[in-house]
């Protein structure tokens, strides 16, 4: 199994300098010790995640200060943009990092997102159909096929991109966060699926997976397989309890601004808005129960060695560690090296 990086701030807010630090260390570090990829991802609007509006920008960055390991975005929120403009800048980040960029496409989630776009409700509202369409159009500017538009001037043209891209065919990915019809998409679309645990537990995780690859079989010949990436928080040090007592604290605030900005966009937990100060407790506590038993990677070496295990079983490919929700850089770093003698066993 391959172990990735995967960064995604919890809180934008703050003033210090060096907000950027954990992530060009922890890429320098993943560079040295062999680790798969760096994701870095899109977030619009919001604290949670809120040091993340452009993975073109931080991949460009991540490419800059390393030499191997690969620059993904996890993910592009296709429908807010032109998909001329993501080849655009996906292309770039291929040729600074000599052909290592690959992206995963979500269709997004968060009504607010859609501001960015011109007429926002319709965009929102029909948000899975134009993944499927800008995906092609990315695929294809990056292939070196040139597509059709309107200039300036009323004038139908055709456009490629510029530079062109390294590798002459784009590694994709399609996020999802535990929907079935996501899972069959991305099999339909013969991409790669990246997947996490807050919206599903292993058992469904499971089915998922299984729905996956039949779809892709069916779409793309029994020899297709895909490759499955899965998100999971991460933290290792000397003992679980050590490692417990370390992420109680940020994890649990981390999970507070989940939820937050889950209450404000869709029906995801129903009734959020109504809880009492003492149910949102309660809440927070049992999420924070399950998660950190069973859907992170928290705890000592071994016990990261049995969730892998567990993990790989279900027919996950790669492991994406999720490692900067609120636990203090030193610790984190500490916890990498850890996290790079893991891949070095995998390797």
């Amino acid at each position: 199994m391959d172990i990735s990086l995967f960064y995604f701030a919890d809180d934008a807010s703050r003033t210090d300098k060096g907000r950027y630090d954990l992530l060009l260390d922890g890429a320098r570090l993943a560079d040295d010790a062999g680790l798969h990829a760096v994701w870095t991802p899109e977030r619009h609007f919001h604290p949670f995640g809120g040091l993340y509006a452009n993975p073109a920008v931080t991949g460009a960055a991540v490419a800059a200060v390393t030499r191997r390991v690969g620059v993904r975005a996890g993910s592009v929120v296709l429908p807010l943009h032109d998909p001329i403009r993501v080849a655009e800048e996906w292309a770039m980040v291929d040729n600074l990092s000599n052909g290592r960029a690959a992206i995963a496409f979500a269709s997004g989630w968060h009504a607010v997102d859609f501001a960015l776009t011109p007429e926002p409700e319709t965009a929102y509202r029909e948000r899975k159909t134009t993944l499927a369409q800008h995906i092609e159009v990315v695929r294809r500017l990056w292939a070196g096929e040139e597509v059709s538009r309107l200039d300036g001037g009323g004038e139908r043209v055709g456009v490629r991109i510029y530079p062109a891209p390294v590798q002459p065919e784009l590694p994709f990915w399609i996020t999802s966060s535990g929907r079935p019809d996501t899972f069959r998409l991305a099999g339909e679309l013969g991409g790669n699926l990246l997947t996490h645990l807050l919206g599903q537990r292993p058992d469904v995780l499971r089915r998922n997976i299984a729905l996956y690859r039949e779809t892709l079989a069916a779409r793309h010949g029994s020899s297709a397989r895909g490759r499955v990436t899965l998100m999971l928080h991460t933290l290792l040090g000397r003992s679980d309890a050590e490692v417990l007592e370390l992420i109680r604290e940020p994890f649990s605030g981390y999970l507070a601004s989940s939820l937050d900005l889950t209450g404000t966009s869709g029906p995801t937990v129903e009734g959020i808005d109504e809880l009492t100060e003492a149910d949102r407790r309660a809440l927070l506590r049992r999420a924070f129960d399950r998660y950190s038993r069973d859907s992170g990677l928290f705890g000592s070496p071994d016990t990261a060695r049995r969730t892998l295990r567990s993990f790989e079983d279900m027919g996950v490919d790669e492991v994406a560690c999720l490692i900067d929700f609120g636990v203090e850089p030193e610790a984190v770093l500490s916890g990498l090296h850890r996290i790079a003698d893991l891949a070095r066993e995998n390797a």
